[in-house]
């Protein structure tokens, strides 16, 4: 399973950006089940920004809380991070990952993370 952010960028203090992350197999079919968005600034740590379950229950952040929404389209087998009210603080690189079944000859458990995307904010 492979996981491929974008909607990184520029924005602007106050500003908005939607991420969204995109999976996909080669040649076998898959189930994602808890996906997630964390993010890694300069010199910290990597953080849980928010994650949410197949069955759509959310966790966020208290920094981020009443400012990002999480979403998913099962369907489609994306992930979305809706980023609103964005502050300098936020800047960061943003990685995905996803806790998949991938169906083969047997099942296999796993979890992948994306290449990241970079979000900016200044003025």
């Amino acid at each position: 399973v492979q996981l491929v952010e974008s909607g990184g960028g520029l924005v602007q203090p106050g500003g908005s950006l939607r991420l969204s992350c995109a999976a996909s197999a080669s040649g076998s079919g898959f189930r994602l089940n808890t996906m997630g968005w964390y993010r890694q600034a300069p010199g910290k740590q990597r953080e849980l920004v928010a994650d949410i379950t197949s069955g759509g229950s959310s966790n966020y952040a208290d920094s981020v809380k009443g400012r990002f929404t999480i979403s998913r389209d099962n369907a489609k087998n994306t992930g979305f991070l809706q980023m609103n009210s964005l502050k300098p603080e936020d800047k960061a690189v943003y990685y995905c990952n996803a806790d998949y079944y991938l169906f083969n000859d047997t099942v296999e458990v796993g979890r992948v993370w994306g290449q990241g995307t970079l979000v900016t904010v200044s003025s």
